[in-house]
């Protein structure tokens, strides 16, 4: 089966993130207004949250 769905690239993410993280926004806010899946952005936000809780 293949897999629907698009692919972000690297620095679409981390800009997302960043304006999550930043503004303080809610990721559902964020998600919409970026066209990414309000669970896809939330996932992101979460792998960044934890790396950062790694390096920490």
């Amino acid at each position: 089966m293949s897999r629907l769905g698009r692919s972000f690239d690297r620095e679409f993410r981390d800009g997302a993130v960043r304006v999550v993280n930043e503004t303080g926004r809610p990721a559902a806010r964020v998600a919409r207004e970026l066209g990414v899946c309000e669970g896809t952005l939330g996932n992101w936000v979460r792998q960044d949250r934890a790396e950062r809780a790694d390096r920490g």
